[in-house]
């Protein structure tokens, strides 16, 4: 018998597609990497040690004053995390957050306004393109939304707050299309 239990994703295989084609899609993404980088280095000096650590598949999304969050689809390797945190010494602090926030992704025409009803963030295309990224409230809910392409956006929240924010979400969803049926 275990001491401890396996990791469970915590939306592992979730999915809401909205009734219409028109609707929103809500999908659960895969739980790879997630690292909190604090420090005074630019985002383009970051990207080239993440391609020499071998994070060549990672977003590099702004979190806050010299702060930002490298996410990628692709579980963290201890050797890369070890030559990441070797590279950027003496420039930035690197904090594995891969098993405390989980993403998922938020797609559809009426995502933008879905979205728009839980956040004071301005999610029209010329204010907030896509890459864009922000640190916010969604209701109650601290969470990080970066938009990914006109009508598709990732949330980034700590994982115990994952399962509430999918419901309330997949809610208005489905509140959202049955009022426009």
């Amino acid at each position: 018998m275990r001491d401890l239990p396996q990791h469970r994703p915590v939306l592992a295989g979730a999915a809401y597609v909205g009734i219409s084609e028109a609707g929103v899609r809500l999908e659960a993404l895969p739980e790879g990497h997630l690292l909190h980088v604090l420090g005074a280095i630019e985002p383009a000096a970051l990207a080239a040690e993440l391609v020499k650590a071998g994070f060549t598949n990672s977003s590099i999304r702004k979190a806050g004053f010299r702060q930002w969050f490298v996410a990628g689809n692709v579980p963290l390797a201890p050797a890369g995390l070890d030559a990441l945190t070797a590279a950027l010494a003496g420039k930035a602090f690197v904090m594995d957050q891969s098993h405390g926030r989980v993403r998922f992704g938020i797609s559809g025409r009426p995502s933008r306004l879905l979205l728009s009803k839980g956040t004071a963030v301005d999610l029209d295309p010329t204010v907030f393109p896509e890459g864009q990224s922000a640190m916010t409230m969604l209701g109650h809910i601290s969470v990080q939304i970066v938009r990914t392409g006109n009508d598709s956006f990732e949330l980034t929240v700590l994982r115990s707050f994952a399962e509430s924010l999918w419901g309330e979400l997949a809610h208005m969803a489905a509140s959202a299309e049955k009022d426009s049926a």
